[in-house]
């Protein structure tokens, strides 16, 4: 039996109290302002010795916040955290450390003008502001000899690689040798090779007696890298188990369901006219990293394209490119033939593309500006809402009001209350109408029914359904499965950057769509 092999059996099997790091009890966490809905509702959880146990579930299931939790970065709303069986309340992320809990975010937090040694000085405590750099220096070599995690204390952040600034991030935790190291969604900046040299890492660690906590929704991780598996689904835990007794499919089941979802009826797409076209697309992420790699697909007139996907795997530059918003580093994009790419936003939107963006208030609107201003925000300039540069401030009203009055926003004057004091869902409602009433050739929609209610929701679906009817071509971007299968003709599945599915949806299953978008499965 291998080492690996050991440890993990220890971990699956072993129950003793001795054996167990981390534990929390009941935890729930609720956010003011979020309804009354519970992020975290009532969960049991536990990290042992010599183990690695990820989280595995989709976005919004709560394993960002219960790592945020653990480590000290949010405070508990209910139950209790146990440190080797012993209770412990934990305040800040500097409570964490101090009781042997490190977190490395998903979001690198560095100072890109500072060496890798001043980035690791910043966390130590110092209460007259000078930091022992050589001593920091030193130790970030032993760490980085020891670990395999190459890299030059005296490197400022700004030069390294984005697999070099993950070792960073790793090595500013190590720093303070924690015993339970939480990590959260670790590869997503990085390569294959890097991502295996991570796992060896990660395994070393285990052996020493760390616990590791691994939070990534990519399923053939877990299989490399795991020994126990939590599932999380809508901040409720659906289970743990042993890695080696469970398979992708079960696992699929549980963070998807079973239930088949409904799609609703339709007449089947009599079109070939092609609304778009994008033909290996290619385009850079935040971090100057590949997010598009090749993307090719056709969307034709009066045709719903559902894009499944979790967050972080292109969705958000594919919609940027489309739309003129960020720049293609190769590849095309067409518009009723025309080549449209790289073009202004202004030029895509006079070409017929509407657009209901994933960051609502930073780019669906300007928050300062009233709510008839946000409503003609792209029409001004044109007839019947202007003549000759002056607003016709009365059609803009009438227009306005009617808007509001057909997807039932709470406004309590056009003229005089800013868009930034409107909820969420308000503000999506007047976004979709907005984007709808001239039927575009092309809506590219994210998340359309984000925090709308249910009469809201049924609103929205029967309005695509209509545009969908008169020939627009609609580009659905969700991570919510139920609204993709209820809507879409067919669904397009991304994973790091590339198409692994494009399939029917009448021959489609959930669990399927599942599998490819934990990236356990691939369609050529």
């Amino acid at each position: 039996m291998s080492e690996r092999e050991n440890i993990g059996n220890q971990a699956a099997g072993g129950d003793s109290a001795q054996d167990i790091l981390l534990r929390c009890k009941g935890i729930c966490k609720g956010f003011p302002g979020v309804w009354e809905y519970l992020i975290l509702d009532h969960i049991d959880f536990e990290v042992r010795a010599g183990e690695v146990h990820a989280l595995l579930g989709e976005n919004g299931a709560g394993k960002t916040v219960i790592a945020n939790i653990l480590s000290g970065f949010y405070s508990l709303s209910e139950g209790q955290i146990y440190l080797r069986g012993k209770p412990v309340t934990l305040r800040s992320p500097r409570d964490g450390l101090a009781q042997g809990i490190g977190m490395v975010h998903q979001e690198l937090m560095l100072v890109p003008t500072l060496t890798v040694a001043e980035n690791v000085a910043l966390g130590l405590k110092a209460g007259n502001f000078t930091f022992p750099l050589h001593r920091v220096e030193r130790r970030v070599r032993e760490l980085a000899e020891k670990y395999r995690l190459q890299v030059n204390p005296r490197a400022r952040v700004k030069d390294l690689s984005a697999g070099e600034q993950q070792r960073v991030e790793l090595i500013k935790v190590l720093y303070h040798d924690p015993q339970v190291l939480l990590l959260d969604e670790p590869t997503s900046l990085l390569t294959s090779g890097e991502a295996q040299q991570l796992f060896a890492v990660l395994r070393e660690m285990a052996a020493e007696g760390k616990g590791i906590v691994f939070i990534t929704h990519k399923m053939e991780e877990v299989f490399q890298v795991s020994d126990r598996i939590t599932v999380l689904k809508l901040g409720k835990t659906m289970g743990t188990q042993a890695t080696s007794q469970t398979s992708r499919e079960a696992l699929s089941r549980l963070i998807f369901g079973e239930q088949e979802p409904l799609q609703l009826e339709r007449e089947p797409v009599s079109s070939e006219q092609l609304s778009l076209q994008v033909k290996g697309l290619q385009a850079l992420g935040p971090e100057g990293t590949p997010a598009l790699k090749g993307i090719s697909f056709d969307l034709r007139a009066g045709e719903i394209l559902g894009i499944a996907g979790v967050a972080g795997n292109g969705q958000s530059e594919l919609v940027e490119v489309i739309t003129g918003l960020r720049r293609a580093t190769g590849g095309q994009v067409l518009l009723g033939g025309v080549d449209m790419t790289n073009r202004t936003s202004r030029k895509i939107i006079e070409a017929g593309v509407a657009h209901i963006p994933e960051k609502r208030r930073e780019v669906g609107v300007v928050e300062a500006m009233v709510v008839a201003e946000n409503v003609v925000l792209k029409d001004y300039r044109l007839s019947p809402f202007s003549r000759h540069g002056v607003l016709n401030l009365g059609q803009i009203t009438s227009h306005t009001r009617q808007i509001v009055r057909e997807l039932g926003a709470l406004v309590p004057d056009l003229w005089h209350t800013e868009t930034r004091i409107l909820s969420g869902g308000n503000i999506q409602r007047l976004i979709l109408a907005r984007e709808t009433w001239q039927r575009p050739r092309l809506l590219v929609a994210v998340h359309p029914t984000e925090g709308l209610d249910e009469r809201a929701i049924t609103l929205t679906w029967n309005l695509f359904l209509t545009l969908r009817q008169e020939g627009t071509a609609i580009l659905l971007v969700s991570e919510d499965l139920e609204e993709v299968f209820a809507l879409s003709d067919r669904i397009a599945v991304l994973f790091e950057g590339q198409l692994v599915g494009l399939i029917e949806t009448a021959a489609a299953h959930k669990e399927e769509i599942g599998l490819l978008m934990a990236g356990a499965k691939q369609i050529d």
